[in-house]
């Protein structure tokens, strides 16, 4: 009964707050959503964006908590929440720099513009999965080493934006991908991003893996860097090795080794993002009007 209570409460607290809403408080409340708006638009394109997943469903169930008067939760989150805005600003030190670098430097005319881009259709996804085995299967033979990131739904826009990076936004062609990664090319040290299933940008330095100590030592610096990228992110990443010319693949930590062409594709197939929602729909209402 006493939850009831809680919840009619609530409920006759927001009726008079609606009652006693003005223009001003209409105006504030649209500045406000703007704001909020723009920030989740800067931070989509990081990985914070899945720490804010994270913390949503904190605040969900905090409430929760409030609610059924869950005693011994309700102490966890309130001690919880006494550090818990000096432990985001930690967690958020880097996304909240890009923030302010971008806010700082974005043009008063293209302040409110938001671009949407989707995965494309599967034609050109399949082009991509075969223009990546076909490289891969160049750069073994010729044991050039090589280092390719396929972003997945955790969006790398803090590895991306870098001074060493170089925006490419290519299709996946296998020519491009060996130019990249020629041992005496600018860029062959790093890695090349893949997003939208295009190279988007090359020349990107991963993050370091967190059980270094546990890898085999016969695995090099490609490798670890794919193992960290793949344990910071739900990327997946393909390796080719300088020494021996084997194929790897990283995902969620763990390293696939000494790949044939055909298992890359099958697993490319498998884990490579496909037709976004939004274009399935397009296509789906231009084959009704067709």
């Amino acid at each position: 009964m006493e939850a009831v209570e809680y919840v009619k409460d609530i409920f006759r607290n927001f009726l008079k707050i609606v009652q006693s809403i003005n223009f001003f408080d209409v105006l504030d409340i649209l500045i406000l959503t703007f704001f909020v708006y723009y920030i989740i638009k800067l931070m989509r394109e990081t990985r914070a964006m899945q720490l804010l997943k994270g913390i949503l469903i904190i605040v969900v169930l905090y409430f929760l908590v409030q609610i059924f008067q869950l005693k011994a939760m309700s102490f966890i989150f309130n001690n919880f929440l006494q550090v818990g805005i000096i432990a985001l600003m930690i967690v958020f030190q880097p996304e909240l720099r890009r923030i302010l670098e971008k806010v700082g430097g974005t043009k008063v005319s293209t302040f409110a513009q938001s671009v949407e881009k989707n995965a494309g259709n599967t034609s050109v996804r399949e082009r991509a999965i075969n223009g990546i085995a076909d490289a891969c299967q160049r750069l073994h033979e010729s044991k050039t080493g090589a280092l390719i990131v396929i972003e997945r739904s955790t969006k790398l826009g803090d590895i991306i934006e870098k001074e060493t990076t170089s925006i490419i936004n290519a299709e996946c062609e296998p020519e491009l991908f060996c130019n990249i990664f020629y041992n005496k090319a600018p860029l062959h040290d790093g890695a090349v991003i893949i997003r939208d299933n295009r190279i988007f940008a090359a020349g990107c330095f991963l993050p370091n893996t967190q059980k270094d100590q546990y890898l085999s030592t016969d695995l090099g610096s490609r490798h670890r860097a794919a193992v960290g990228m793949s344990e910071n992110s739900d990327a997946l990443v393909v390796v080719v090795s300088e020494e021996t010319g084997n194929i790897s693949v990283a995902l969620d930590g763990q390293l696939s080794r000494d790949l044939t062409k055909e298992s890359l594709i099958s697993i490319l197939r498998t884990y490579m993002p496909g037709v976004s929602t939004e274009k399935k729909k397009k296509n789906r209402s231009k084959n009704s009007k067709g």
